[in-house]
């Protein structure tokens, strides 16, 4: 089982959640995942039922277009900077790393799109227009992904999944969720010095049991 304290814990502003069943499911599945249990899980044990509703969801929204896997890193890297948000910034600039390249996934974390494809440019300027003003979207920018050969569906389909994870990023930054410690070793060193913003990493890994 993974410990859990009464006291509210230095890597976010919340108590620690009462263990559940569906707590411990999400823990230990960061166990098999990870080696650890992260700091986001810590704070969503409070409604881990929720957190795999909204995964379902981004779940549900990435296979009906589909959105890659690649895409999917290129869209949670560019939105997450964009925010500001220092967490999904290394836990997905680090998957975008093992895909792609370190280089690359500094690039979107940074703003600099030079090693994507034109869709892929695209895609990573309309996440960061809709993570930064979405009041503030023109229809030259929803053409501009049409004329790197997205349809309409697709343009929908690629906004929700933005907006779903601007939602998880929202909960986690404001509730104080840190980066967990292990991204130190985890994240290549171009995704750790491009992510400047957001709460620092944790100092040291938790215990996960």
């Amino acid at each position: 089982m993974a410990s859990v304290s009464d006291k509210a814990s230095a890597t976010q502003f919340l108590d620690h959640a009462d263990m559940t069943e569906n707590a411990q499911a999400l823990f230990d599945l960061d166990l098999a995942e990870m080696g650890f249990v992260m700091n986001s899980s810590r704070l969503w044990a409070y409604q881990p039922e929720v957190l795999a509703t909204l995964f379902s969801l981004m779940s549900q929204v990435a296979s009906a277009r589909p959105i890659r896997f690649r895409e999917r890193g290129i869209l949670v890297a560019a939105c997450a900077s964009a925010l500001g948000d220092s967490y999904c910034s290394l836990a997905w600039g680090t998957k975008l790393a093992q895909k792609a390249d370190a280089q690359l996934a500094a690039g979107v974390l940074r703003g600099d799109d030079g090693a994507l494809t034109e869709a892929e440019r695209a895609m990573a300027a309309w996440a960061r227009r809709v993570a930064r003003d979405p009041n503030g979207t023109r229809t030259e920018d929803v053409q501009e992904l049409r004329d790197a050969g997205f349809s309409d569906a697709d343009i929908f389909a690629i906004t929700v999944y933005v907006a779903l994870r601007i939602a998880l990023s929202t909960v986690n930054d404001a509730l104080g969720a840190r980066p967990d410690a292990e991204f130190q070793t985890l994240a290549p060193a171009p995704v750790r010095e491009a992510v400047t913003y957001g709460r620092p990493m944790d100092a040291s890994p938790r215990p996960s049991r």
